[in-house]
């Protein structure tokens, strides 16, 4: 596939979930009550479930990049430790007068 056909394909997905979405929200527009302890408001179904859909994909993100800030850690002591390991091997090597191979 060609880059312009990916494109046209990524606008046709994008025109399918808003046709979707729109009608979702159409067939969901009734009020229901929401208690958060202060008082209580009448929201659209529709609405209240893409804003718990947003919290959960900003919970999903969040989690995904503390998780990737932890492998950075891991992979910076990595390679670290191949460094130290490699000035360890080069040491060796010297010290028997070039007899490693590489």
């Amino acid at each position: 596939m060609d880059k312009e056909t990916v494109r046209y394909i990524g606008y046709l997905i994008v025109i399918v979930l808003l046709i979707v979405g729109i009608s979702f929200a159409i067939l969901n527009s009734e009020a229901v009550p929401v208690n958060y302890y202060i008082a209580t408001k009448h929201v659209p179904l529709s609405l209240l479930m893409v804003i718990c859909f947003g919290i959960g994909v900003i919970i999903g993100i969040l989690i995904l990049f503390l998780k990737m800030v932890r492998l950075r850690i891991h992979n910076r002591l990595l390679r670290r430790q191949v460094s130290k390991l490699k000035q360890e091997v080069e040491a060796n090597c010297n010290m028997n007068k070039g007899s490693c191979s590489e």
